[in-house]
């Protein structure tokens, strides 16, 4: 645990540093905004990272119904669903000022546009969350840990195609959807990209720092 905060501290402030201090060259329609690649990306990869660890333990539950992995899979559910919220709001804030800059912000559109990536991570994060609906409607702790465990194998593995694959097929306005920009050599400069990765790093140590954190004060809770 030690570990993940040292790395999430000095990523974090590092990449904080160099992100605001650094001349970093413009990308296109951006403006100051691209600094919120720093924040926006590594805090959906860390919803990832910590998606395929709730994934881990929610197998290893079915496999050997040990609470404590339907304990650690819970957490760390949690976790994800904190980051990907977080990803999903600065990613609002981020298309406010770019995509519908000209808008008032009484206008529902300024802040929500439907783009296809942007619905689908809504979708995703609902989908995902209602994992814990499910745990909260079932008594039964062997029963409950057996049905949320397969549900959240199932959810995760819709999590992928609903926010990477299928807004690269449709299209849209979002980056790295089908002929929009996104992290090609001529998008973004090596020196963006020194800074995203390190922030990434940091952010990805930042979740599991917490997961163990949450997983150590839910079993002193939890019984």
């Amino acid at each position: 645990m030690r570990i993940a905060a040292v790395i999430a501290t000095v990523s974090i402030t590092t990449a904080l540093l160099l992100g605001f201090l650094l001349p970093l060259p413009k990308i296109a329609g951006l403006g100051w905004t691209d600094r919120n690649i720093f924040f926006h990306v590594p805090m959906w990869f860390s919803m990832y990272v910590l998606m395929g660890i709730s994934f881990f333990w929610s197998a290893s539950h079915l496999l050997r119904e040990e609470p404590v992995s339907d304990l650690k899979a819970r957490e760390a559910a949690k976790a994800a669903i904190f980051f990907g919220l977080l990803g999903l709001m600065t990613g609002i804030l981020w298309s406010r000022v770019t995509w519908a800059e000209a808008l008032p912000d009484t206008d529902f559109q300024a802040w929500w546009g439907w783009d296809p990536k942007q619905t689908f991570a809504l979708i995703a994060i609902l989908m995902y969350g209602a994992y814990f609906v499910l745990r909260m409607s079932v008594r039964s702790d062997r029963l409950r840990g057996r049905l949320a465990a397969t549900y959240n194998i199932v959810a995760t593995v819709l999590v992928l195609p609903l926010t990477f694959f299928l807004p690269r097929y449709i299209g849209g306005l979002h980056p790295g959807a089908e002929g929009t920009p996104a992290f090609r050599t001529e998008d973004i400069s090596i020196l963006h990209r020194i800074v995203f990765y390190i922030s990434a790093i940091g952010f990805i140590a930042l979740g599991i720092w917490l997961w163990q954190l949450r997983y150590k004060i839910a079993r002193l809770t939890d019984h």
